[in-house]
């Protein structure tokens, strides 16, 4: 078909055809879509006349019915192929684009479009720089060609042959995929030179893409291949096992844990959930993450104790003998295990494990009597620390939904014991917190309940656990912290402190002969006198157990070593005077009994955490207006004790020889020494109440006397606690009799028989016998108690010594 015939000013008219997305440049061969209406009639009139056409693009191609301005200024003239009819009605057909032509304006419009148009002639020399354009284009389009698999080898071979710069530009346009309006552009530059590097930048910009494209491409691939590989492999290693009779290694693991499933003794219902969560596993792909989940699950299980148990020596002198030898004192905990063995030998028809809760002071051997307890029964030791647990799941784990969920510290200490009754020790269960996270001492409850703890329940088993075979021992400082709940399923066995011989027998039997052995000295190379025991007690501890004790024997036994290690001489037997020599100025002062009598000033008996001490309690009375003043920092209950015992005094004014009137113009300032130590309690209630009476009436206070108990406004004697260290801190201050409310007196048991034999104890249930027993019977003189000066019996005596 030739091109259309053309006026002497490059002028014709032709048929339009209106493409809506697509552009044509000359030279080039593209597919059209023709729907039926004026284009169809228009490519079938060019036809029939064997003539081309003009293809008039639009500038938008979302608009619908489009008028004369909405179309490009350029066109292309174009020659149509044979139609095609497809099956939904509508034609298709290739055209083949010859020549840039300019619109001049629309001639006719029905039945279709007729416009009249002007060739653009495009230049065809070839310059410098167009050649440097061409050569940079093919080398552009070449590179993209061998990236982009849609653009075909020959498309670059095509280029290479054509030697005109516009077409060149026009043959690349079509080749690579271009975005509409850029397409548009490129057909409206008439100049090739302007078009081949419109064409390079776009080439570039293309090439950046698809040379990121090959990277992934490549780097993907590679992936894929190296997976293709290994899958390969293993099935390759697969059927090389399956030759051998050995199977894969995921079927050997299934079947080795199927195998330990079925040797194991468990628990039908543990056995079932064993089972099932085996059978998933098997149905799980080899890679998938749920895999390790179940494996983790299944080894917990077998890992677990579920019957294995140690048999117990329940032979009751050797419980005896090891308590013994490992443990000074603690008769009623020694006791109450000897009774466990003693029962369990007699086979009873239904067994509770007991559930004990050693209370006491630091370092009086709670930890240390579990072990000895679980070496007399012969059952495995274990100890889990509850010191700043906060979270309930550390006591019964997590849910295995959870990532990284694991069993709660409970089992995971039972699976370390080995055997399904171990000695299981709970230390510090004062310590325990709460917060968001839950109450761990909640979950203890179930843990501690022999009515409950044959079947607990842990959230990442998921499966009954029986600890009702395990013997649990807890352990803590005090019981204010322990919830009630908690506390009222223990056993409480208290741990005194150690009077000061209890100390000196347990440094010769067991702290000496483990220092001297980790410091490397032999046992007949030092040797500690007792004087020396009782300096290191009394002069450089103040502590209830025996951990610093044993920290100040380590001191003197590393500086024996040294000196050994020196070849220097060193002394092979410490006394007393070489003490402070060793470990320096000494660090504690006990208070010391009052060395004569004096008035307003009698000796309490305290109780505290490191053991017994006496305290003085001074009364001064000076002219005022009936106040009352205690310092000392004395808390509330000391406060109102004091309050008590000057009620108790103004009602008994009369028996006393004590003018009511006294009270108005006199002001009562009681203090207790060393006033950096926080007192309380009702302890010191008849103490108080002895020394106002002291200072009232003028009778001196024995200076041997040292009492406890409360007062009431009656003057009743109530019973107090803590008998046993107060009476030893008097015995050791040199006091010779102690008084004590009537109704302690079943607490003198616990008293050391010596202690007990060296002093003279009153048991008192009112205030008159104390005064009877604690004041001398001097006659008080009238002048000085009624009058308004000052009495010389109640000033302060110059003899009174507060305590370091």
């Amino acid at each position: 078909m030739p091109d259309s015939v053309t006026d002497e000013k490059q002028e014709f008219e032709a048929a339009a055809v209106m493409l809506r997305d697509i552009v044509v440049f000359p030279h080039m061969i593209s597919p059209i879509f023709i729907t039926p209406g004026p284009n169809l009639l228009a490519i079938q009139d060019a036809q029939y006349k064997y003539r081309t056409v003009v293809a008039l693009i639009q500038r938008d191609e979302d608009l619908d019915e489009p008028g004369e301005e909405d179309f490009l200024p350029i066109g292309v003239e174009m020659a149509v192929g044979r139609l095609l009819t497809l099956p939904d009605g509508n034609n298709s057909a290739l055209v083949q684009g010859r020549r840039r032509v300019e619109i001049l304006e629309f001639t006719q419009y029905e039945p279709f479009v007729k416009v009249k148009v002007k060739v653009i002639a495009e230049s065809t020399r070839v310059d410098r720089t167009t050649k440097a354009l061409m050569r940079t284009s093919r080398d552009l389009f070449e590179r993209c060609v061998q990236l982009d698999r849609s653009l075909p080898e020959e498309a670059h071979l095509f280029s290479m042959n054509i030697n005109e710069p516009g077409w060149l530009s026009d043959m690349i346009s079509t080749a690579i995929s271009l975005p509409f309006k850029e397409r548009q552009l490129l057909l409206m530059l008439p100049d090739p030179a302007e078009r081949l590097k419109r064409i390079n930048h776009m080439l570039a910009q293309e090439l950046d893409v698809l040379e990121l494209e090959d990277e992934i491409q490549t780097r993907v691939q590679s992936e894929v291949d190296r997976s293709q590989r290994e899958y390969y492999l293993r099935e390759q290693l697969k059927q090389i096992q399956n030759e051998l009779g050995e199977g894969d290694i995921f079927t050997r693991e299934l079947n080795e844990l199927r195998e330990k499933i079925e040797n194991r003794s468990l628990p039908e219902e543990v056995k079932l959930a064993a089972v099932k969560e085996l059978d998933r596993l098997a149905q799980v792909p080899p890679m998938a993450p749920e895999v390790g989940i179940i494996r983790t699950y299944l080894d917990w299980i077998l890992d677990l104790p579920w019957t294995e148990e140690t048999e117990d020596n329940l032979d009751v002198k050797h419980a005896a003998e090891v308590l013994e030898k490992n443990h000074y004192g603690l008769p009623r905990a020694k006791e109450r295990i000897l009774e466990y063995i003693a029962v369990r030998s007699l086979k009873p028809k239904r067994l509770r494990q007991p559930i004990l809760c050693f209370v006491g002071p630091p370092g009086t051997g709670k930890t240390s009597l579990g072990r000895s307890i679980a070496e007399a029964l012969g059952r495995n030791f274990v100890r889990l620390s509850l010191g700043g647990v906060r979270d309930e799941a550390e006591i019964r784990g997590h849910r295995r939904t959870y990532i990284g969920a694991m069993p709660g510290r409970i089992l995971q200490t039972m699976r370390r014991a080995g055997s399904i009754n171990p000695l299981f020790m709970l230390d510090e269960i004062d310590k325990l917190g709460s917060d968001f996270r839950g109450d761990p001492s909640a979950a203890l409850l179930e843990v501690l309940d022999p009515e409950q703890n044959n079947a607990f329940s842990d959230h990442y088993l998921e499966v009954a656990y029986d600890l009702s075979r395990v013997m649990f021992i807890t352990t803590a400082n005090s019981v204010g912290s322990i919830p009630p709940a908690l506390l009222d399923r223990m056993e409480m066995i208290e741990f005194p402190g150690y009077i000061e011989e209890d100390k000196v027998e347990i440094a010769q039997q067991f702290l000496i002969p483990r220092q001297l052995e980790e410091s490397g000295l032999q046992e007949k190379e030092l040797v500690f006198q007792r004087q020396a025991l009782s300096r290191v007690i009394r002069e450089y501890t103040y502590e209830a157990g025996v951990r610093s004790l044993e920290r100040e024997l380590g001191r003197i036994c590393r500086k024996v070593a040294r000196k050994k290690s020196e070849s220097a001489s060193y002394p092979t037997r410490i006394t007393s005077a070489l003490v402070e020599k060793f470990l320096g100025p000494p660090q504690f002062f006990q208070t010391e009994a009052e060395k004569a009598d004096e008035v307003g000033v009698a000796t309490a008996m305290a109780w505290t955490e490191s053991g017994g001490e006496i305290m003085p309690v001074e009364v001064v009375v000076l002219d005022g207006k009936g106040n009352l003043q205690i310092t000392g920092q004395v808390g509330e209950i000391m406060q109102e004790s004091a309050q008590a015992a000057l009620s108790y005094l103004k009602s008994r004014s009369e028996q006393l020889g004590i003018s009511p009137d006294v009270y108005e113009n006199l002001d009562v300032h009681i203090h207790i020494p060393e006033g950096a130590i926080p007192k309380d309690g009702p302890s010191a209630g008849i103490t108080l109440a002895a020394a106002m009476i002291s200072a009232f009436t003028g009778r001196r206070v024995r200076k041997e006397v040292g009492m406890t108990g409360e007062i009431t406004l009656r003057g009743r004697v109530l019973p107090v606690g803590g008998v046993r260290e107060k009476i030893l801190a008097a015995y050791r201050a040199g006091l010779s009799i102690a008084i004590l409310p009537e109704r302690n007196q079943k607490d003198l048991v616990d008293v050391p028989k010596k202690a007990r034999e060296s002093m003279s104890i009153r048991l008192v249930s009112h205030m008159d016998e104390v005064l009877d027993i604690a004041l001398h019977a001097d006659t008080p003189k009238p002048k000085r108690v009624r009058g308004k000066t000052k009495p010389e019996a109640e000033s302060t005596p110059d003899s009174a010594e507060p305590s370091a």
